[in-house]
C-alpha cells in the first residue's frame, strides 16, 4: 500500500523531490528508461533483484506522479510499454549526476590491497582466483 502522501511539502522542496523518486526502485526505473521505452519483463531482466510485485508499485506510483508513460496495447496476451514523460525526462541530468557519482563510489570503496569485497559473487572470487 502506499504511504499516505503529504497535502504540500513544509520542510524543503528535497521533500518533494525524494516522495516522487527517493526509492531505491523508483530511480533505478527511471534511469532505465533513460534509454527509451521498456517492456515490464524488459525492465525485470535489467533489474533482476527486484521482485515483481515491487516493480509493479513502483512503476504505478510514478506512473500516478506522472513521471513515465504506461502504453497498453490491444492484444493477447496484453503488451504493455513504460516510457518517460516530459516531466520524468526534467530528471535526466540528476539521475546521471548520481549515475556518475555512484561509479565514483563504487571505485572509491574498492579494497586497495586486493582483498575481495565482502558482497562479491562466489564466481567472482573463483575466476580471478583462476588467473
Amino acid at each position: 500500500m502506499r504511504k499516505q502522501r503529504h497535502e504540500a511539502y513544509t520542510c524543503c522542496p528535497l521533500e518533494a523531490a525524494l516522495d516522487v523518486m527517493g526509492s531505491k526502485w523508483k530511480a533505478t526505473i527511471l534511469f532505465r528508461l533513460l534509454e527509451g521505452t521498456k517492456r515490464f519483463n524488459e525492465l525485470r531482466r535489467i533489474m533482476p533483484n527486484v521482485t515483481q510485485r515491487m516493480l509493479t508499485l513502483q512503476l504505478r506510483e510514478l506512473e500516478a506522479d506522472g513521471m513515465i508513460l504506461r502504453k497498453v496495447f490491444a492484444e493477447v496476451p496484453p503488451k504493455v510499454e513504460y516510457s518517460l514523460s516530459d516531466l520524468g525526462r526534467t530528471l535526466e541530468p540528476l539521475l546521471r549526476e548520481l549515475y556518475d557519482w555512484g561509479q565514483t563510489h563504487i571505485q572509491r570503496k574498492q579494497p586497495e590491497d586486493g582483498a575481495e569485497p565482502a558482497s562479491s559473487p562466489p564466481e567472482a572470487k573463483a575466476r580471478r582466483a583462476s588467473r
